[in-house]
C-alpha cells in the first residue's frame, strides 16, 4: 500500500484555525484596546493566542470574547495580504504600540525564509518574510504580522469555541513577561464542534491520572519524587498480566530473555555515545570505590555485552534478546504527565542481531508480533511514520549508503506487505539508521506514540560487534532496536484511557467479585470465591456489612466485569445471581456455568 499524503485535511483545518486565531486577536483588541499581541498559531485540534492585557482574564471573559468572534465571523470580511519593507513594518507596529511584534520583526534575518505557521507554533522568532519585505494579513480593520495562509474570508472560519486560559512566558523565557494565553478550537460545522467537545469531555472522564487513583492502580508520592510511579495492588496485578502475556508471546517468537543492572560505569556510556549525545537526560554520576557509575537511560549497551561475551558464528544468527528493563531519564518537571511521561519506566526492550540477508525476515516478524499484541490489547488503528534520511543532507548520517538503501527498502516493503498505511518522513531518521514510528489510535481517535522499530549502524561499530561468516571472515551484524509497547507505564496509561478503566475480562485485575447479601451468606461467598480462584480466575469477596445495593454500586465504580450476588436462594441452589458492570442482570446461574463463561472469556482474550 503506498504512503498516504501527510495530511490534506489537517492542512485545511490548520488554515481555518490559524485564521480563527487572527479573529480572536481582533476580538480581544476591540474589547481591550490597550492589549499587546504576542503570537497566535494553529495547534493540534485548535489554536491559541498570547496577549499582554491590562487585567487578568477570568473564565467569564471567554464567553464575551467568543461572542465577539462569532460576530466578526458573521461579518465575512476577506483576508488580504500585503508586504511592507522591514523598516516600514517596524514603524507600523511601533506606532500601534505593538512592542512584541516589533521584537519579532527585529529578530528576522534578511536572508531568512520562515514558514510562519510552523514556526509560530514552536518559536517566538517567527514572522512572515516575503520576497521583498515583511508580510501582513488584514481582515476588516485588524491587521497582523503573518505569512499565512488563511481562508478567503472570516465567514469561512467556521464555528469557534474558546476552551481555557493559561499563562505563557514571552518567547518561552521565564525572565520575560508572562502573557495570558487563550486556547480555542474551530470546526467547519456545529456538529463537528459538538463531536469534538464530546471527545474532550470523554477524555476528561477517561483521564488515567484520575482513574489510576480511583481504581487503586498507581500513585505518586512527594516523599519518593516526581515522575516515579508506585504501583498499587490492582495496578501491579494489571501490569503482571500484561508482562506475562508479553513474555509468553516473545518466547514463542524465538526471543531469549536477559536481565541487566540498573547502573553501569561511566565508560560504558562514553562508548555508547550517550555521554556525548544524551547527557542532559541522564542522572548525575554515582561515585563508589573510586569509580563512577550512571543510572541507565537505555538497555541497549547491556544487551551488546551479552552478544560480545563470545565469538559468534553466522549460524547462530539471528539472536533476539529481550528484557523488561527499567530505565531512568531526567524529564523537566513541567513535562511530567502521570504514567505517560515519567522519570523511571520499564521498556519492553528487544534487540535483534542478524545478517544482512536476514533483515527483511526479522522486520516482518517484528511487525507480525506487534500486530498480534496490539490487536489482542484492543488496538486496531495505527498512525505510522517511516523515518528516512534527508536526501539533501546525507553526510550527517552514519553507515555506508548501501546499508541505508537496503534498510529503508526493507522497512518500506515490510509495512506495505502488511497492508499498513504510512507517511514517509524524510529527514526524521536518527543519525544511526532509519526507523518505523507507530502510534496506537485509541477509542477516541487519539494517537499515542508507543512503538519504535529502528535499524542501527552505530552500535555495532562503536562496540566492535562481529560474527564469523561462511567465508571464515569477520562481518558486522545488523542491529534492530524495537519496543512494541514502548514503556509499560505509558502503555498501561494508554490502556486505562482507551478502556476508560473498564478493562476486558482477561485484563481486569479482579474478574469477579462475590457479594454476600448478609453476613450469614459470607461462608458460601468465600466458597464461591475459592472455586473461581481454583479455576485460575482472579476473584475476591466483599466482606463488608453493607447493603447489597451499595456493594453493587461500589463494584461498578471499581469496574469489575462480573458481580456475583449470593443470598438464601443462591446458597440453596449452589448458584449466584450474575450482574455485569454494564448493569445487565443475567439472573441466577450455577457456579460451574459462571466459571466456564469467565474462563472462556479469559482464555480467548475477548
Amino acid at each position: 500500500m503506498p504512503p498516504i499524503d501527510a495530511g490534506h485535511e489537517t492542512l485545511d483545518l490548520a488554515t481555518r484555525r490559524h485564521s480563527a486565531a487572527h479573529v480572536l486577536a481582533e476580538a480581544v483588541l476591540e474589547l481591550f484596546p490597550g492589549a499587546k499581541l504576542g503570537i497566535g498559531p494553529a495547534v493540534e485540534d485548535g489554536f491559541y493566542y498570547d496577549f499582554d492585557l491590562p487585567r487578568t482574564l477570568v473564565l467569564d471573559d471567554l464567553e464575551v470574547i467568543e461572542a465577539r468572534m462569532t460576530s466578526i465571523i458573521a461579518g465575512d470580511k476577506p483576508f488580504s495580504r500585503r508586504e511592507l519593507a522591514r523598516e516600514e513594518a517596524l514603524d507600523h507596529f511601533s506606532g500601534a504600540g505593538q512592542s512584541y511584534k516589533v521584537e519579532l520583526i527585529e529578530a528576522l534575518s534578511s536572508a531568512a525564509t520562515l514558514n510562519a505557521r510552523d514556526d509560530l507554533a514552536t518559536s517566538a522568532d517567527a514572522a512572515a518574510l516575503g520576497a521583498s519585505g515583511v508580510s501582513l494579513y488584514r481582515q476588516g480593520a485588524f491587521e497582523d504580522l503573518c505569512a499565512g495562509p488563511h481562508v478567503a474570508s472570516t465567514g469561512q472560519v467556521g464555528v469557534v469555541k474558546l476552551l481555557r486560559l493559561a499563562g505563557a512566558y514571552w518567547r518561552g523565557d521565564e525572565k520575560r513577561p508572562q502573557l495570558q494565553r487563550i486556547y480555542g478550537t474551530a470546526w467547519p460545522t456545529a456538529a463537528e464542534l459538538d463531536a469534538y467537545l464530546w471527545r474532550i469531555e470523554e477524555a476528561r472522564k477517561r483521564d488515567h491520572r484520575r482513574l489510576g487513583i480511583d481504581l487503586g492502580l498507581f500513585q505518586f508520592s512527594d516523599q519518593v519524587g516526581a515522575g516515579l510511579p508506585i504501583w498499587g495492588e490492582d495496578g501491579a496485578l494489571l501490569r503482571s498480566i500484561v508482562e506475562d502475556f508479553w513474555k509468553v508471546e516473545h518466547r514463542a517468537a524465538g526471543y531469549q530473555y536477559v536481565y541487566s543492572p540498573q547502573i553501569g560505569l561511566t565508560d560504558l556510556w562514553h562508548t555508547s555515545g550517550h555521554m556525548s549525545f544524551y547527557r542532559e537526560n541522564m542522572y548525575a554520576p554515582i561515585k563508589m570505590d573510586e569509580q563512577e557509575f550512571m543510572l541507565k537511560p537505555m538497555n541497549c549497551p547491556f544487551h551488546l555485552q551479552v552478544y560480545k561475551r563470545r565469538l559468534r558464528s553466522y549460524r547462530e544468527l539471528p539472536l533476539r534478546f529481550n528484557e523488561l528493563g527499567t530505565v531512568y531519564r531526567y524529564e523537566p518537571a513541567g513535562t511530567l504527565h502521570g504514567l505517560l511521561r515519567t522519570r523511571g519506566f520499564t521498556q519492553d526492550d528487544s534487540h535483534i542481531f542478524c545478517r544482512p540477508d536476514q533483515l527483511a525476515d526479522e522486520v516482518n516478524a517484528v511487525l507480525d508480533l506487534g500486530l498480534k499484541l496490539w490487536k489482542t490489547f484492543g488496538f486496531h488503528e495505527y498512525h505510522i511514520e517511516l523515518a528516512v534520511r534527508d536526501p539533501a543532507n546525507l553526510g550527517k548520517y552514519l553507515g555506508d549508503d548501501d546499508r541505508w538503501v537496503q534498510a529503508e527498502a526493507v522497512l518500506k516493503e515490510s509495512l506495505e506487505s502488511h497492508g499498513l498505511e504510512y507517511v514517509r518522513a524524510e529527514g526524521e531518521a536518527v543519525f544511526y539508521g532509519p526507523k518505523i514510528d507507530l502510534k496506537l489510535v485509541d477509542a477516541l481517535g487519539r494517537k499515542w506514540q508507543c512503538t519504535t522499530i529502528q535499524v542501527d549502524f552505530n552500535f555495532p561499530e562503536r562496540f566492535d560487534l562481529t560474527y564469523i561468516g561462511s567465508d571464515g571472515a569477520q562481518h558486522r551484524p545488523y542491529m534492530v532496536h524495537r519496543a512494541l509497547l514502548g514503556s509499560l507505564e505509558r502503555f498501561i496509561g494508554v490502556l486505562v484511557e482507551h478502556y476508560g478503566g473498564a478493562f476486558p475480562t482477561w485484563l481486569a485485575p479482579v474478574q469477579a467479585l462475590v457479594l454476600p447479601v448478609a453476613d450469614r451468606h459470607l461462608d458460601y461467598a468465600k466458597e464461591v470465591e475459592r472455586s473461581l480462584i481454583e479455576a485460575g480466575l482472579r476473584a475476591d469477596t466483599d466482606e463488608r456489612s453493607e447493603r447489597v445495593n451499595a456493594k453493587i454500586r461500589d463494584a461498578q465504580l471499581r469496574k469489575v466485569p462480573y458481580m456475583l450476588v449470593v443470598g438464601d436462594r443462591e446458597v440453596e441452589a449452589k448458584a449466584a445471581s450474575v450482574r455485569l458492570r454494564s448493569g445487565e442482570n443475567l439472573g441466577a446461574i450455577a457456579v460451574q456455568k459462571i466459571i466456564e463463561r469467565i474462563v472462556t472469556e479469559d482464555s480467548e482474550r475477548r
